[in-house]
């Protein structure tokens, strides 16, 4: 072989995009060991991802053939890091990531073969958006299919809890059957075994991913997220004596209504005690009796109200965060991801960084009011309050959220509880006083209520944005149009997290407002 022809072989290149605990770099060290196995110089470079899920780590591979460089009597010259339009197989071990590699420009329709996981795992931004902020599977999966050389995509994660493995054993799999790369069947398996982990079940989940991307098994199909839960119907009786009054009052809603106010009822109770659940009720019923002397028919206003009621009454206070974090279920959760043993020890680390006023909203009102009404106490506070860890597995992690999460039976006296409890009254008179006249407007201010929501800055912005709407709500009754624009401002409201949208639909509300008929 000529010099001239050697140095025209050029490495064989992959990407890896994987989020934490997902074996990333335990499928980017096989790899590296199949091709050293089977003869190739393999270069392995990673780059990690930012915490809270908002980027997955990338891990870059070259492979060049051992003998070419030898009878060349050259070293090859390995990239550190994907360049557009110069790789020939991008792994994702979630659907979004494969996306991510897709806007990078990683994948290119004449080189590329994509084998990605179609399952997702939601994103910060997902989460926190201001509405759906949820990515189109179905759109992302057909431009894939359409941007890429060959498309090997599956449920990974699913196939890997079937065989009670991990999912980086999948994608191995998968990337075997898909013949991407020149390697035997053989020394895949060889690199499963070598590890001496889980090597059964691992070897179970790693062959079923090769038949799959081989065409040879159908893999099962997605999971569908889209299917709205079931609502709860009434018991036949309360599950202790006590909260029988609550039920009696269930049964007196309107049957529509019932599903909703006895999820409300639930949440109530579980967050705080039987005395906010009648709370809740209470409120509710305020609604339910305008709605029934409006003579519409219909009860979508009290259904708008039991649901919107019910989210703002629970609203997401450190003492909830507190609350959640330690519960049992959550470690026994999180054991069954990690799939750990009886016998194994699992650590958790929580990462807070409470400001200044979420500090100041779980004290007494007072105190809470005093402190964000002073700069100097304020900026000693905000010293104090800067990130930290807690390590809930142990005793002392453990024990300071336990005891903030006991605070609950004092919530009612904090000061984040006296401000959404002022704002709460003031959006239910609000609702009593348009209901006469203005009975759409009603619905859509209750509907509206779900741009409240989350914890921090997540709350703020969406406490932000209902209070425009709200402050709009008079004008609004002037006008026969003011249902429908209100829908609009909330469809803008959730458009972005910047506001950009509901600005520019205020603005233009304003300027028809001010132009004559």
């Amino acid at each position: 072989m000529s010099d001239a022809t050697t140095t025209d072989i050029r490495p064989i290149t992959l990407t890896i995009a994987a989020l934490g605990g997902q074996g990333g770099g335990v499928l980017a060290d096989w790899l590296v060991q199949i091709a050293e196995a089977e003869g190739y110089l393999a270069q392995s470079t990673s780059v990690p991802g930012v915490a809270q899920r908002t980027g997955a780590t990338i891990y870059y591979l070259e492979f060049f053939p051992r003998a070419a460089a030898e009878a060349a009597g050259l070293e090859p010259v390995m990239a550190l890091m994907p360049v557009p339009g110069d790789v020939d197989c991008v792994v994702a071990s979630e659907l979004a990531e494969a996306g991510r590699a897709l806007q990078r420009g990683l994948i290119d329709p004449a080189r590329t073969t994509v084998i990605a996981s179609s399952h997702r795992t939601f994103a910060i931004a997902e989460k926190s958006a201001m509405g759906q902020g949820i990515a189109d599977v179905q759109a992302l999966s057909k431009l894939l299919s359409e941007q890429a050389k060959r498309l090997v995509l599956f449920d990974m994660n699913e196939l890997a809890e079937r065989h009670n493995s991990v999912i980086s054993s999948v994608v191995l799999g998968a990337i075997c059957g898909s013949g991407v790369l020149p390697f035997r069947h053989g020394a895949f398996e060889h690199a499963v075994r070598a590890s001496g982990i889980a090597v059964e079940t691992n070897l179970a989940a790693f062959e079923d991913a090769v038949r799959v991307a081989r065409g040879e098994l159908v893999p099962a199909r997605p999971r569908s997220s889209d299917a709205a839960p079931e609502l709860p119907s009434l018991p036949e009786q309360a599950a202790v004596p006590a909260l029988e009054p609550l039920l009696a009052a269930l049964r007196a809603l309107p049957p529509s209504v019932q599903p909703l106010a006895l999820a409300g009822v639930r949440r109530a109770l579980e967050y705080q005690d039987r005395e906010y659940a009648a709370l809740y009720l209470g409120r509710l019923k305020r609604i339910v009796a305008l709605d029934a002397g409006h003579g519409s028919g219909s009860w979508t206003l009290s259904e708008a109200t039991a649901r919107s009621l019910a989210l703002w009454m629970t609203f997401e206070d450190t003492i909830r965060v507190a609350d959640l974090k330690t519960r049992a279920g959550r470690f026994e959760r999180v054991r069954g991801e990690v799939r750990a043993g009886a016998q194994q020890i699992v650590g958790i680390t929580e990462f807070v960084h409470p400001r200044v006023q979420e500090i100041a909203d779980s004290l007494p009102a007072g105190l809470g009011g005093w402190i964000l009404r002073s700069p100097r106490i304020a900026a000693r506070l905000a010293r104090f309050a800067r990130g930290r860890r807690i390590r809930t597995t142990s005793l002392g992690g453990f024990l300071l959220l336990y005891m903030l999460a006991g605070l609950r039976r004092w919530r009612r006296a904090t000061l984040r509880y006296r401000t959404e409890d002022r704002r709460i009254e003031k959006w239910l008179a609000t609702l009593e006083r348009l209901t006469p006249d203005h009975h759409r407007l009603a619905i859509e201010l209750a509907r509206a209520q779900r741009l409240i929501k989350g914890y921090g800055e997540t709350h703020e912005r969406g406490w932000r944005n209902f209070s425009m709407l709200f402050a709009q709500v008079d004008a609004l009754a002037s006008r026969p149009d003011g249902a429908a624009a209100l829908a609009c401002l909330h469809t803008a409201a959730l458009a972005d997290e910047e506001g950009v949208a509901l600005a520019k639909a205020l603005a233009d509300l304003r300027l028809n407002a001010a132009t004559p008929a």
